[in-house]
């Protein structure tokens, strides 16, 4: 498809927005760092969980961690207002720096790292990696950290030494992932001291890391069209991202007459099964929702009454048809890219998504203007899940799974359609509009 022929739905500038997004979130915390940036410029402002909360209209956020909650309540709502949110996550498989860092064998210097979620361990070699995070310093201060260079690798073996790798290449997650980064012999703090240089802060003062590894290389369009975007972390910044942006669009046009009270929430470790104090397994989003009724002189009969209404679309990618694979994929329901958002469903509740969520999604995207697609998972393969049966289940609310397609989810660097993220933005404004 040609420039001149893209449907008039396309907005490029949304898009080149996600791939700045993208290159300057390499971690859980640069990525809710970046989202707040953009919500500040819609007027949100950032309050302490250990403050007292007021309950007047406008737009606030919480950070905690590599999780971040926002919401907007418009002039004249009421405490038993229904909420409609938005859940994504911040977390991306990747390789995650060990409390002991510093290692290595026969001559080469190696920093010690640990499997975080689903890696494709192959996708991981090879590449030139830099390190990202942050840095925890005596006084209980955090600083974040983001080395775009080629610090790190890890090399695969040569085919003269396996020649039979193209055969079934099988890697030991403790021994062959480990990467190297230069020569000599172990130098115990190195790693910790050259990343505290760089940040600017004594190395005496770091107590304590959260670093992981990226691929320095940046995101970028692909295709004879431009039609596609190949990019790491899309899975699942892309939502985060959307979703920002969204919400910052719902409130400028005409947040004072919402009725509903828009939120975002991004929370961390969903990877890892959403068990953590920034998951969405915690009591993070629930609090929050509580105390913005508490705070707008409700009680808990209003916080039920609100609670009732209240709506939540669950957005994470999903899998776009693979062409070398489509044995794999659902043979009536082949998503792809560039067909809009999809709307996710798996019967044993892996995704939350019922027939009312179905038509509350269906709604919104032909409010926005959007198509949409289905995805269901192939009988003979294990579906994964999402954020949204755990929203569901924990706080007892209308749950909606969907998401982008795309291919080489979980991969250090992931692919999907370029015109995909704005219409997904779309259809997550219009929700949020109601």
């Amino acid at each position: 498809m040609s420039t001149a022929d893209r449907p008039v739905y396309f907005d490029r500038t949304h898009t080149d927005d996600l791939i700045a997004y993208l290159a300057a979130a390499p971690s859980p915390y640069h990525a809710v760092a970046g989202a707040a940036e953009r919500l500040e410029k819609a007027g949100f402002r950032q309050v302490a969980e250990t403050d007292a909360w007021e309950g007047t209209a406008g737009g606030r956020y919480v950070i905690r961690g590599g999780a971040l909650i926002a919401w907007y309540v418009p002039e004249g709502a009421r405490p038993e207002t229904p909420f409609r949110v938005v859940g994504t996550h911040t977390d991306s498989p990747n390789l995650r720096v060990k409390p002991m860092p510093d290692t290595g064998s026969a001559g080469w210097r190696q920093v010690a790292v640990e499997i975080y979620g689903g890696v494709p361990l192959n996708s991981w070699l090879d590449r030139d990696l830099g390190l990202s995070g942050r840095l925890v310093l005596r006084d209980g201060s955090t600083r974040l950290v983001q080395l775009d260079e080629a610090l790190l690798r890890v090399p695969q073996l040569a085919i003269h030494l396996d020649r039979q790798v193209n055969d079934g290449l099988k890697l030991d997650k403790q021994r062959h992932l480990t990467p190297i980064w230069g020569l000599g012999q172990v130098d115990e703090g190195a790693l910790i001291s050259y990343v505290a240089e760089r940040a600017g802060v004594d190395a005496s003062a770091v107590v304590g890391w959260d670093l992981m590894t990226h691929d320095v290389q940046p995101p970028s369009y692909l295709g004879k069209d431009h039609d596609l975007l190949a990019a790491p972390r899309l899975d699942n910044l892309l939502s985060v991202h959307a979703a920002t942006a969204a919400l910052a669009a719902a409130v400028t046009t005409d947040g004072a007459n919402l009725p509903y009270i828009p939120v975002l929430a991004a929370f961390d470790h969903e990877e890892t099964g959403s068990e953590s104090d920034t998951g969405a397994q915690g009591p993070l989003l629930g609090n929050v929702l509580d105390r913005s009724v508490f705070a707008r002189g409700g009680t808990a009969e209003d916080r039920a009454r609100a609670l009732a209404g209240t709506i939540c679309l669950s957005c994470d990618m999903g899998h776009a048809v693979h062409p070398n694979y489509s044995e794999r994929h659902e043979p009536g329901h082949q998503p792809m890219p560039n067909g809009g958002p999809m709307l996710k469903v798996n019967v044993n509740n892996r995704y939350a998504t019922d027939g009312v969520g179905r038509a509350v999604f269906a709604a919104a995207c032909e409010r926005a203007g959007v198509p949409w697609q289905t995805f269901v998972s192939n009988n003979a393969m294990p579906c994964g899940t999402t954020i949204g049966p755990i929203t569901a289940a924990r706080l007892g609310i209308t749950t909606v799974d969907c998401g982008i397609a795309a291919l080489s989810m979980h991969s250090a660097r992931e692919l999907c359609g370029a015109d995909d993220p704005y219409l997904l933005a779309s259809a997550i404004k219009a929700f949020l509009e109601g």
